[in-house]
């Protein structure tokens, strides 16, 4: 079996958000899927098989599948554009969350995802404990979106992460107003092993389309302020998300036959 590491959302090695992607000729057990992502120890590997002009995809973290993965399939998108589909300018996946699509646009990757509703929901102080600053709005859908009115208070924020698991949300994301992107967030992920993502593809079908309701643009550059930073443009309308970004290639590797699901 084939797997590639790639870093999504950076032109930079050991920047964005790596993930592991395996191209198979056909599924192989879950427990296996799930034994392999736990031996990655990535944030997400990818798993996808070629079915017919499509690809069926899905995505593992180290705790198990989850619906839906913006990095890892960028990183998907990468590496099948660059070794297995280089002719083409679109990729289709059936996955969980419906059909995504993946399209080589002016040099970057962009991905087609579903917009998450943004649910306003009354800011707490549970919210206000967690984050060390209270939120000036929130919203819930998936995940949590809470928004700040300064980009100090979310790049420099050490939430507690046992008052973070309190919240409501898959995953929880801060954003605030950027000096030189538009936005700038960060997302904690409390239930999981990594308490903060690096860069969440995802999570951006809520940001981008609060932040382009709110500054009223066409075009949203996103920066997500982890460790290892990430770049994000994203463009909003029909109820879908394009999220685009770069990829670079990390690791080739295979993993041997011989193994037990």
């Amino acid at each position: 079996m084939k797997q590639y590491i790639a870093d999504a959302f950076t032109t930079e090695l050991f920047h964005g958000n790596p993930a592991a992607v395996c191209v198979l000729d056909a599924w192989i057990p879950d427990p296996l899927m799930r034994q392999i992502a736990a031996e990655n120890g990535l944030p997400e590997t990818a798993f996808t098989v070629p079915c017919g002009a499509r690809y069926q995809l899905r995505w593992f973290t180290p705790a198990g599948e989850i619906d839906l993965c913006g990095h890892a399939t960028l990183a998907t998108a990468f590496i099948l554009f660059t070794r297995y589909e280089t002719a083409g300018d679109t990729l289709y996946f059936d996955t969980q969350s419906g059909e995504l699509r993946a399209a080589r646009h002016e040099g970057r990757y962009e991905l087609d995802f579903p917009a998450y509703p943004l649910t306003p929901v009354p800011v707490t102080n549970a919210m206000e404990a967690a984050f060390g600053a209270r939120p000036r709005e929130a919203y819930l859908s998936r995940d949590l979106l809470a928004v700040f009115d300064s980009e100090e208070t979310v790049r420099t924020m050490t939430p507690d992460p046992q008052k973070l698991k309190l919240l409501d949300g898959l995953s929880i994301a801060v954003t605030a107003p950027g000096s030189v992107y538009d936005c700038v967030s960060r997302v904690f992920t409390p239930e999981l092993d990594t308490l903060e993502d690096p860069v969440t593809g995802s999570t951006h079908c809520m940001i981008a389309p609060y932040w382009q309701k709110r500054l009223q643009k066409d075009e949203i550059r996103a920066f997500q302020a982890s460790k290892r930073t990430g770049i994000l443009t994203c463009r909003c309308g029909g109820g879908r998300v394009k999220l685009s970004g770069n990829a670079v290639l990390y690791a080739v590797s295979d993993i041997l036959p011989g193994y037990q699901p």
